[in-house]
Formats: C-alpha cells, structure tokens, sequence
C-alpha cells in the first residue's frame, strides 16, 4: 500500500452526530480524495467497534485508501488493517511489530519531540504531533505546542510526522512550512456541514504548499 498519504483522517463518532452520521461523511471524505482513515473510537464497545471497523474496512477498501486502527491491535489484525496507531499510554511499537508483522504501519500519537523520538527509536513509521493549536479534542494533552516543536522536528526525524490539533484550511500552510510532512484532522472535516467539500478544499491546500 502506498505511504505518501499527506491527509490523515482521524475518527470522532461525537463530533459527526453518531455512527450512521460519521460512515457518511468518512464516505464524503473518500470521494474527495482521503487515502488515510484512522479509527480512533475510544469509549465504543468492543461489539459495536468491530462492528464499525468491518464497515471501514469495506468502505476504505473500496476506494483503495488505507485503515489504521487506534490501540486495539486485535482488531486491527482481525480485519487485516493496512496499520495501527498508538497512544503514548498503551503499547510500544516495538511490542506490536512482531505481532502485526514488516508490511503493517505503525502510528503514534506525539506530544513533543522527545516522545517523536522515541517512536521512531522503537520502530513507528510516522507520528502525529500536537496539538498544534488549541482545540477541544486534544485539551487533554495540554496547552498547545505551536510551530516550533515542528520545526524542530523536521530536523531531527527521519519518519514522516503530520501536525494535529487545530488544523484548519487556513492553517495548513504555515504547519507545512515548518517542516511537516501532511496533517491529521478531526473536527475541520467531521465538523463541516459538507464533508466532502471541506476535503476537496483541505488537499487543495496541501498540493498548493507542499514542498
């Protein structure tokens, strides 16, 4: 499968209105050219997210774009996910790779470099870092990291790493001049009133200012 997605769509049944809601605009999102789709359904049972992830994988297959499945390794191997991506509290890449095998992606999320470094030591093969800027999803993790942990990184990473938190149509360029590879969205997609065209707009951006 290819690996030079630069738009990684990350999933929030919540912010799409439930279930049926987020199929629909993921499948919006595809037209308009996503090839990345991470799964990331924390608080869903493990009955209803297989569920989920079977109708993913079909949707996603049908228009050759990756899947990635956020922790649940099990799951991910169960449907034959082109990856996974990790928190920084659940497993190391290290750990997975030899369950998931060489041809599998790893992700993992990043909240500086130190922790980019250290998945890419253990064998990711790209990392999300962020929150870039402020956002409700990522409030959790801490005040922003803004532009210069990204800058940073582009110097001292070998992997792909994508800017999350924050990332808007408007903000794109400034993310990608500070050295990231592409940006991973949650809400500037699932939030939009016409998913689709938000996507259209969102790689638009990317291909006027990638390097």
């Amino acid at each position: 499968m290819k690996k030079d997605f630069s738009l990684y769509l990350v999933t929030d049944r919540h912010l799409a209105g439930g279930v049926e809601k987020l199929i629909g605009k993921i499948n919006g999102a595809l037209k308009a050219g996503v090839r990345a789709v991470c799964l990331r359904e924390k608080d869903l049972p493990a009955k209803e997210l297989f569920s989920l992830t079977l109708r993913l994988r079909q949707l996603t297959s049908e228009f050759n774009a990756a899947l990635f499945i956020n922790d649940r390794v099990d799951v991910a191997l169960a449907v034959k996910a082109d990856g996974v991506h990790l928190g920084q509290n659940g497993f190391s890449p290290k750990d997975v790779r030899p369950l998931i095998g060489k041809k599998t992606l790893i992700g993992v999320s990043a909240h500086s470099i130190k922790e980019a470094l250290k998945a890419e030591r253990d064998g990711a093969d790209f990392v999300t870092l962020g929150p870039v800027y402020r956002t409700p999803s990522k409030e959790k993790y801490g005040e922003p990291i803004g532009l210069l942990p990204l800058k940073k990184a582009s110097k001292v990473l070998r992997i792909p790493f994508f800017g999350i938190g924050g990332i808007k149509k408007e903000n794109i360029k400034e993310v990608l001049e500070a050295g990231a590879s592409g940006v991973a969205l949650i809400s500037g997609i699932l939030s939009a009133k016409n998913p689709e065209k938000a996507t259209k707009e969102i790689i638009q951006e990317l291909k006027l200012n990638k390097g």
